[in-house]
């Protein structure tokens, strides 16, 4: 239901709406010249300033491309994985392929306040789709696609407040990027030596290793002489938790992260991993998956993982750090293409041969909180963010509808549209 000022229409009636075409690729001189020409890949609910390729005037001529004004919104009809339905906004002239639809609004209808629109309404447009293997948009879908119409300068203080937490979003983006390279830099620092903490005593001497120069106080041992292989199975013993080991969250519950069991029914072959034992999949770690278990007592992980312990040599967390370090993958990717055994795996028997930097213990110690440190800022400003896109999309769901209605400024009371 919408408020007694607002009404309903559709894309068709509000805007002129049209597609693009491709210029013949086997001619030279239709590309590489300055019309901006957009593929769908670039449109992703973002403002398009410059685009990847650029067509000739004669590959505008001779094919059906068309420049289309600043202030278009373009709407991605179909492409791979999530890209049908999403919408962008040209803030430069550009032709586009004909994968994407260009809506040019008509008078008294806000560019923004449909952007925000149709950013809202993604996942109803993907639903409708054409029938068929693939689903996608045509001119006909999109243009009778529903739309509220509210009063001209109630569309433009809609748009406004809501960009205003676009721009909140994009400061906290900003921030959470800044964190992760300031977290990826402390990490390589302090992981080689490079940067020591004053209160470790540093003569400034270094020994070479191939993992490059490292303090001479530092250790650089092989895995297999500072860690044991766990393989408990769970036999006829009670079930625990099932885990799998993710490439950026590590070890997770496999239930609650994936919202269904893919593990299997029978679990008796399944390994035990006690808490405090590393587990990494081994036929995917050069995909950087390996985790630590702290979220239980005992968890079960499948007979494709590999589980071990690290001795009182080592600290737990300096260790999963380094592990977990791109380093460490590229070392994981090259020791599984030279591993003798089934391809794209590295087992116990190759992993315990690979040598890591050993700094004292309670070097180990003090590194690790340094870095944990880092990791719980980016952490926070990842929940601030997440939080900021939630309350977002609640706020659009109750100004775009009309259910909630914003205050016009007395200059703008009496527009209407």
């Amino acid at each position: 239901m919408l408020p007694k000022a607002w009404r309903r229409s559709t894309l068709g009636e509000i805007a002129h709406i049209t597609s693009g075409g491709t210029p013949d690729r086997s001619r030279p001189d239709y590309w590489g010249g300055d019309v901006p020409w957009v593929t769908t890949g670039e449109i992703q609910f973002n403002t398009i300033t410059d685009t990847v390729e650029k067509i000739t005037a004669a590959g505008l001529q001779n094919s059906a491309a068309k420049v289309f004004p600043p202030g278009t919104l373009l709407m991605a009809m179909y492409g791979q994985g999530k890209t049908r339905g999403q919408v962008a906004k040209l803030s430069i002239e550009a032709a586009t392929n004909q994968a994407c639809a260009a809506i040019h609004l008509r008078d008294k209808h806000d560019v923004d306040f449909y952007f925000q629109y149709l950013i809202s309404q993604y996942d109803k447009l993907r639903e409708l789709g054409n029938a068929g293997t693939q689903k996608n948009l045509n001119g006909g879908i999109i243009k009778g696609f529903d739309v509220p119409v509210p009063p001209y300068g109630e569309q433009r203080r809609i748009a406004k407040i809501l960009a205003s937490w676009d721009q909140a979003i994009a400061t906290t983006e900003r921030l959470l990027l800044n964190s992760q390279e300031q977290k990826l830099l402390i990490s390589q620092q302090m992981l080689t030596g490079k940067v020591r903490l004053k209160e470790f005593p540093a003569s400034g001497r270094k020994q070479k290793t191939p993992y490059g120069a490292l303090p001479i106080e530092w250790g650089y041992r092989r895995i297999g002489d500072l860690a044991v292989e766990v393989s408990q199975k769970l036999g006829g013993e009670d079930p625990y938790p099932v885990l799998s080991c993710t490439k950026h969250k590590g070890l997770v519950d496999s239930l609650a992260y994936f919202n269904k069991q893919v593990f299997s029914a029978d679990t008796s072959t399944y390994k035990v991993v006690p808490r405090g034992c590393f587990v990494y999949a081994t036929n995917h770690i050069d995909e950087g998956s390996i985790g630590y278990q702290d979220l239980y007592d005992f968890g079960l992980v499948s007979p494709m993982y590999t589980v071990f312990k690290a001795n009182d040599e080592v600290d737990d967390a300096y260790l999963f750090a380094l592990l977990k370090t791109e380093h460490y993958r590229q070392i994981f990717a090259s020791a599984t293409n030279a591993s003798v055994d089934r391809r794209g795996s590295l087992r116990w028997k190759d992993f315990r041969n690979l040598h890591i930097p050993l700094p004292p213990i309670e070097e180990q110690r003090a590194i690790a909180k340094v870095l944990a440190g880092a990791v719980r800022e980016a952490e926070l400003i990842q929940a601030q963010l997440e939080l900021l896109r939630d309350e977002k999309a609640a706020l659009m769901s109750q100004l775009l509808t009309g259910k909630r209605r914003v205050k016009l400024p007395d200059a703008e009371s009496g527009v209407q549209a």
